[in-house]
Parts: C-alpha cells; structure tokens; sequence
C-alpha cells in the first residue's frame, strides 16, 4: 500500500520523491528500509512511463508544472503568513463541517448515493459556469494562477490592472464557493478525492493576495515597506502567491510538512522558493495542531470506527491495562469440549479468537485459536468424514510438529475411540505463545505493542491465569472516552443538531415531493390526446407560416 501511494502521489503531481516521503509521512505506521526502496523504486517506475507517454504533448508531467525566475523578498514573509493561516483555518473549517455533512449522509442518504451523486453535479455545474475560474478544470485554472503576468499569459484579463478589482471579486467568490463545495461533496459515492480541490482554493486564494500585495506595492513604491524593490523590474509575482496558497491549503486538510515542500519543489524546479514553503507550511501547521489533531483522513477513519492506531500519536493515560480489558470471556478448555458445544458457542458469539485454557476453573493459559482457523478446521473435518455431535474436540497444542504425512495433508487429527466415539484434534491451527502481558502495565506500552508489533489480540494474564483479553477496539473507545470527557457536547447539545438534521432531510422531501409534482402534471399535459397536447399541435403551423411570412417579407 505505500508502495501504491508513493506511485500514485509521483505521477499526479509528477514529484517521485514528494511521492515517497508522502508515503513515509503519512501512509505508513512502519517504514523498513525494504518498504522505502520499494516505493521509491514504484514511484520511479510509474513516473518514468507517464514522462514516456508525454500526456499534454508539452513535455511536462502535470498541467500545473511551472517555473519562476525572480526572487522572494523579505517584507513578503508577513503574506506568506497570512497564507499559512489561512491554511490551516481552511483544514480545520472543512474538515469540521465535512464531518457534520458526513453524519447526515450517513442518517438519511445511504440509500439514496446515486441521487446525491447527480444532484451534486448538477449543482455544481450550474452554479460554476457563471465564474470564471470555476467554469475551467482545476487543474488548468492552477495552470493559469500559477503562471507568472509576462509572457502573454493574460486569461481573461487577469494581468490588466483595469480588471484588477473584479479579478479580485471573482477570485474570492470561486474561494468560497469551491469550500462549500468540497464540504457538502467530499465522502459521497463517487470516486473524488481532496487533493487538487484543496489546491485549487489555496491557489486562488493566494493569487487574491498577491494581486492586493502588487495594488499595494503600485499605491506605495517609495514606501520604505518596499524598499527593497528594484525600480525597473516587477517587484510581486502573484503567481508565486498562489503556488504558496496551494501549499498551505494541501497541508493545512492533510496535516502533511515534507512531502508538501518536496512536492511542491519538484513542481517549480524553483530553489529559492523552498524557504517560503517552508514558512507557509510551518505556519499552517502550527494552526491546524492548535484547532485540532490529525488531517481529514485521519478524522474520517475515527469518524467510520476502523480500528486504526495512529503511529505518530504520543498518548498519556496514566492507567493500566487492566482498566481497559475486556473480562467477559468466552474461552476454550482443552478437553472436554464437544463439537455441539463449538458450534453453538461460534453461532451465539461474535469473538474474533478464543483462548485455550486447562480448564474453567484455573483459567491457565495454554495458547489462542483463531474463530476463522476453527472454522475452517470444523468444515474441513466433516468434508472428510461424518462427524457426530458428540464427538470430543481437543485443543491442546503441540510442542513438535507432526512427523507423518497423513496428518499434514489433513486439517485435523480425528482418532476412533472406545464405543463408536470420535475425537478431533484442533492442535495445528493454535497458538501456543499467543501475547501476554500483566494487569499492571500500562496502556501506552499496550499500545506500542499493537503499533509495534500488529496483534489481533493481547492475553491479560496474572500468575499464568487468564484475566482478560485487550484489543485495538478496546483501547479506541477508552481514547474515544477520555477525548470526550475534554470536549464535553451535552445531551441538549446533541438534541438540537439531531433535530435540525431532521428538519434539513424534511425540507429536502418536500422540496422532491414538489418537483415531482409539477413534472408529473407537466408529462401529463404533454401525453398525446390530452387537451393541452392538442392546442400545441393546433398552433404549430400557425406559427410556422407566421415565420415564414416574417422572413419572406422582413
């Protein structure tokens, strides 16, 4: 998967390197040198074959590859923090509101994907055809913002200083439309994703800034702010401020540092600008870590409930494990144990693995059986032959493996006994070492090890005797719990967003309901033989000879 992402990240942005430090900094929870060479060596591989293919017929990997040839000055550093902020105010806004989107969604729009899919384009559609730089691809309106005034690059009078103020109205208006945008699309059932959008926002807001810092500059040339301005060269560059604004917003909904430099870097080819990227996105994410924690990827895996830990989250419980455990077990003694027994435990509970102990009462661990291992054990065993209810199952492990054939060819060991009886040996699909650790240890050392290590489950046990299992689940929720017992949202709280959700899905019903009834009565005045379908028929060739007089005599 990091190898995947490495590639995919190099071709759409045609950066090998930001590909692969992308992947180190944000896919991966461990990194081996092996896992690095892999990516960088997809990441190549797919790179290579795109610069092969040459898609735009122009030489360059992406349509957004630009090149600067001026240098930064230093008053610009106070802009190049606006951008940073806005960045990381931009993150945080989308990703607050994208996730209350994403509950509705979830409440009333599962059914209903491929409705929203086509009303969301067409909404779209509709409200950007009447702004310039929305009516255009992303990345060909990144093309444009990113491109420097000379050189004949003028779309649509960008460049004129006469249309310096509308530029700059419809640059804020494509801003703020394109946020809503992304909030009310992101995570519906089509296949979109949030890099380019982010970019494209951070670009045409960083391009209104720079046109504001190059009217300010042309009010005020002698101002000692700009002293360091040549007279006969162009002081401010605003394509460079929305390459910059482009950074910003990219870190500021993912959370990433390098790979945006790298990346952006590898876009320009420009050296000088590594060192206001680096400052725009410093500061965008000292923003985003003071309004809130992980990227909107991040936020969307907490939001679903996979059981995901971070690696690059430090925690401080101050508890131990025993806390956290899970005590209502159901285990597995290692005789005694029919096959009725098993099956009606395995339809009765939902547990991922059972515990192999000697018996009920000592509760002494002797090793883990996967449920899906059992599973197929059981189905491979009754494949071979008919296998009773009563038929004794065994789970003691084995210190050697088996020296014959026969017992490696088959899924268990099934040996006749005394009175017609069978018994089956469950001992090649157990654990005899599965992880244990003691009540007393504390959670964040439990949760190196899930991060360190990648365990299904860890055994609590005391003395050898089992006390209670701990999974990745059960250490979310205890996190889950505490974050939040710091961010409290009371019942009345939670009430009202309920019912104004409610409220939103009715409006949204009567709203279809309508629409619907006018088209139905619309079809119904248009069905032939209808009385209405007849005056439309009865006046077309009046019209048509009223037009061909017009045309004959006007």
């Amino acid at each position: 998967m990091s190898a995947c992402a490495a590639a995919g990240v190099g071709v759409a942005f045609g950066s090998p390197i930001g590909g692969v430090i992308f992947s180190l900094e944000e896919m991966s929870s461990n990194f081996p040198l092996k896992t690095m060479w892999r990516s960088y060596f997809c990441a190549l591989v797919a790179t290579a074959v795109l610069a092969a293919m040459n898609p735009f017929r122009t030489g360059q990997l992406v349509m957004f590859q630009v090149s600067y040839d001026r240098d930064w000055h230093f008053f610009e550093v106070v802009f190049f923090v606006i951008i940073g902020i806005f960045g990381g105010l931009y993150g945080e806004f989308v990703i607050k509101w994208n996730l209350r989107v994403q509950a509705f969604r979830k409440r009333f729009l599962t059914h209903h994907a491929i409705t929203e899919a086509a009303f969301l384009a067409g909404l779209t559609a509709i409200i950007c055809y009447f702004n310039t730089f929305l009516r255009i691809d992303m990345t060909e309106s990144m093309e444009i913002l990113f491109r420097e005034c000379e050189g004949g690059h003028d779309y649509h009078g960008l460049c004129r200083p006469v249309n310096r103020w509308s530029m700059v109205l419809s640059l804020t208006m494509a801003t703020i439309i394109r946020i809503c945008l992304v909030i009310i699309s992101y995570g519906c059932k089509v296949p979109a994703g949030v890099f380019v959008p982010s970019m494209a926002i951070g670009a045409s807001f960083g391009r209104t800034i720079g046109i504001l810092v190059q009217a300010l500059h042309e009010t005020s040339p002698n101002s000692r702010f700009f002293a360091s301005c040549k007279p006969d060269i162009s002081c401010i560059t605003p394509g460079t401020y929305a390459f910059l604004g482009a950074a910003a917003a990219l870190s500021g909904i993912m959370h990433i540092t390098v790979s945006v430099v790298v990346i952006m870097f590898e876009l320009t080819g420009a050296l000088t600008y590594i060192l206001p990227t680096m400052i725009v996105v410093g500061v965008t994410k000292a923003v985003s870590e003071r309004l809130g924690k992980g990227g909107i990827a991040d936020r969307m895996i907490w939001f679903n409930g996979f059981p995901f830990l971070d690696n690059k989250e430090e925690h401080s419980f101050g508890v131990p494990v025993s806390q956290v455990m899970n005590g209502d077990l159901t285990v597995l003694p290692v005789s005694g144990t029919t096959m009725e027994d098993i099956e009606e435990i395995l339809k009765t509970t939902s547990f991922r693995g059972f515990p192999i102990v000697d018996d009920y009462s000592s509760q002494l661990i002797r090793g883990y059986i996967n449920r899906s291992e059992l599973k197929y054990g059981i189905e491979r065993a009754k494949r071979e032959r008919t296998i009773p209810p009563t038929t004794q199952c065994s789970f003691m492990p084995s210190s050697q493996p088996a020296a014959d054939p026969v017992s490696e060819t088959s899924a268990v060991s099934t040996s006749s006994c005394a009175g017609g009886f069978f018994s089956i040996d469950f001992a090649r699909f157990i654990d005899p070492t599965p992880l244990t650790v003691h009540p007393r240890l504390p959670l964040e050392t439990v949760m190196e090890i899930f991060k360190k290590v990648g365990p299904r489950v860890v055994l609590v046990e005391h003395h050898g005797a089992l006390c209670g299992i701990v999974t990745r689940k059960d250490v979310l929720k205890f996190q889950f719990k505490l974050d939040n017992r710091e961010n409290v949202r009371s019942e009345d709280v939670i009430a009202g967003d309920r019912c104004r959700e409610e409220k939103l899905w009715g409006l949204i019903v009567q709203s279809v309901a309508w629409l619907n009834a006018k088209l139905s009565i619309q079809r119904a005045n248009l069905r032939p033989g209808s009385e209405n379908s007849d005056r439309v028929e009865s006046e077309l060739p009046v019209r048509f000879e009223v037009e061909l007089d017009n045309r004959r005599f006007g």
